[in-house]
């Protein structure tokens, strides 16, 4: 048990911190390749990778599976995500979407009965403080894309509870699969009518973005197989500091001594929970 949650920890952070790079890159594509068409390609790639691993096999447990409600959620939440990202900074959409590890917790406790301790709580309200003082979101007026990025956290947030509920039980290829197998219909049919012709570069991106949400898939997958969602909530988190590092990088967003303290907080939810984890296990052996 304690190593199966260290592993599901582990592999949140690094799901996160792919997730991160896998937006930047969105973020520079939906100025000017529509977002129905970037999130076909990028299932299409998942997609493509995940039959040639499963072969004949996965075809059939992707036929039989009947996972939908989950696949909604999550079509709809990457749908308002990224409708914003053409209009919000990457540290903006940052900061809205974290709302989702405080619904999470929240849902955990309420539809899967989760034990969610004070660390836990202590845990995810420390990490929100510290994003918004890394963000400082102050002069944030309510508009249509900032509340495309709230309802994506509502949806997201949703969504990792279900996630929880059938990785149990679930093999993560079939997850991964059946998850992409729905986007790609669903976004193919609004291609149809929002088709712009990529250049190479424009062509090669998306693929791009799809191999690197593949294996931020993947990893969030199994680690929510491994940890409770209240344990792994705050490490969402994390993907901020790689948010503000690829914003100076691509952007020259230069980081104010703001992003500092607030990383400093998030990385301490961080340790709230493994100290805390730590601190249960020997109290139960």
């Amino acid at each position: 048990m304690k190593n199966s949650i260290n592993l599901g920890i582990l592999l949140t952070t690094v799901s996160y911190m792919a997730f991160t790079f896998h937006d930047a890159i969105i973020k520079i594509l939906v100025v000017s390749i529509p977002v129905w068409q970037i999130l076909f390609f990028r299932s299409l790639t998942i997609l493509l990778g995940c039959l040639a691993y499963g072969r004949d096999k996965l075809i059939h447990q992707t036929m039989t599976s009947p996972i939908i409600a989950r696949r909604i959620l999550l079509l709809s939440a990457w749908l308002s995500y990224y409708s914003a990202a053409s209009r919000l900074q990457l540290a903006e959409m940052t900061t809205l979407y974290y709302a989702a590890p405080v619904v999470g917790t929240l849902l955990a406790w309420l539809i899967l009965k989760e034990e969610v301790t004070l660390a836990r709580w202590l845990a995810v309200g420390v990490g929100f403080v510290g994003v918004l003082i890394a963000c400082n979101p102050i002069g944030l007026t309510i508009s249509w894309p900032v509340y495309l990025a709230l309802q994506a956290a509502v949806l997201w947030a949703a969504a990792m509870v279900l996630l929880r509920k059938t990785s149990l039980h679930e093999k993560t290829i079939v997850q991964l699969a059946v998850s992409n197998v729905f986007f790609l219909v669903m976004t193919g049919v609004a291609v149809l009518y929002t088709w712009r012709t990529p250049d190479m570069t424009q062509l090669m991106l998306p693929v791009a973005t799809g191999v690197v949400a593949g294996a931020a898939q993947l990893a969030l997958f199994e680690g929510m197989r491994r940890a409770p969602v209240s344990v792994l909530a705050p490490f969402e988190y994390t993907s901020l500091v790689w948010a503000f590092l690829l914003g100076y990088l691509i952007w020259a967003d230069i980081p104010m001594p703001n992003v500092i303290a607030g990383a400093c907080m998030i990385l301490g939810a961080g340790l709230i929970i493994i100290v805390s984890e730590r601190l249960r296990r020997r109290i139960a052996v």
